[in-house]
């Protein structure tokens, strides 16, 4: 089975964990290193033959348009991860749809493409942002990559499903694709994607995909940031939690990141995406869940005691 490969395109300073020191009005002022990491990803993939979907901020396909061009031009799929990189729940709806469009309308200028998948900065859609899929189902996104079912300080959604499902909105329906779990007794465990793939052994990351692949017929969501694959960043001021989230691990990353390429087939989301849009209009596939908008608000609110 193949699984879906993506990569956040976002630079060391622009993550959630030092967004205090380092406000979209003051990015312009650190050391980039965003192009030469994002080229030893294209190199990586290029070896084992490998296609990721690359969810981009408006900022940075601006900033570096090239380098957004060189990505799409080898072949891989670009999404939309926002504008600034400002988690959902700080926004309004409004807010969120001008970043969102802005954002989109960057990526498809400057990618020449027409930009299908959203992923929120810091998985911020939540059961208190639900709206943010209506918005995106206006906006034209077919699919969403942005909930992550577990319980996290920062996001999360414990209770919402763990495998693909199809969200119905009044603006069209929408494939959610979720970050990865293992269902352990009555807790979740997170699997395959930054700092829970550099901070935890290999072979935990490869039993749990292929426990995904084998037992539950599913395909696991890997996600990486460029960042991670460089040791050697300019370091950051923040708390001592964040520091250790963010640079713990970084020496073995690259290493283990080449042999999960060797080990896995890969491919990006959308093609994901279109077999199960098309599998739900032409057989009515039922391995995939269907809800509503308005049913997964209610079902998630009563789960969160609302």
């Amino acid at each position: 089975m193949k699984n879906a490969l993506t990569i956040d395109l976002e630079d060391y300073y622009q993550v959630s964990a030092f967004a205090k020191g380092s406000s979209v009005d003051h990015w312009e002022g650190f050391t980039s290193r965003i192009e030469q990491n994002t080229e030893k990803l294209l190199s990586l993939f290029a070896v084992e033959n490998r296609k990721a979907t690359f969810f981009t901020l408006g900022w940075v396909a601006r900033k570096y348009a090239n380098l957004v061009r060189q990505i799409a031009d080898a072949g891989h799929e670009i999404a939309c991860h926002s504008d600034a990189h400002h988690s959902v729940y700080t926004l309004t709806a409004e807010q969120f749809r001008e970043d969102t469009t802005q954002a989109k309308k960057s990526l498809e200028d400057i990618a020449g493409v027409s930009i299908l998948g959203y992923r929120a900065p810091s998985f911020s859609i939540t059961a208190h942002t639900l709206w943010a899929f209506e918005i995106l189902a206006e906006l034209g996104f077919t699919y969403d990559s942005s909930i992550f079912p577990i319980k996290h300080i920062n996001y999360g959604m414990p209770q919402a499903p763990r495998l693909p499902f199809l969200v119905h909105t009044n603006a069209g329906p929408i494939v959610e694709f979720p970050m990865p779990t293992l269902q352990l007794g009555t807790s979740r465990a997170p699997i395959a994607g930054g700092a829970y793939f550099r901070l935890l052994p290999y072979w935990y990351t490869s039993w749990g995909i292929k426990y995904l692949n084998s037992a539950e017929s599913s395909p696991a969501c890997i996600y990486l940031h460029p960042w991670e694959l460089d040791s050697e960043q300019p370091r950051m001021n923040g708390s001592l939690t964040a520091k250790m989230r963010h640079y713990f691990g970084l020496r073995a990353t690259e290493g283990k990141f080449r042999r999960l390429l060797h080990d896995f087939e890969f491919q990006p989301m959308s093609s994901f995406v279109s077999d199960i849009r098309d599998s739900k209009t032409n057989s009515q596939d039922e391995s995939v869940p269907e809800v509503s908008l308005d049913h997964l608000r209610v079902f998630l609110g009563a789960a969160h005691g609302n």
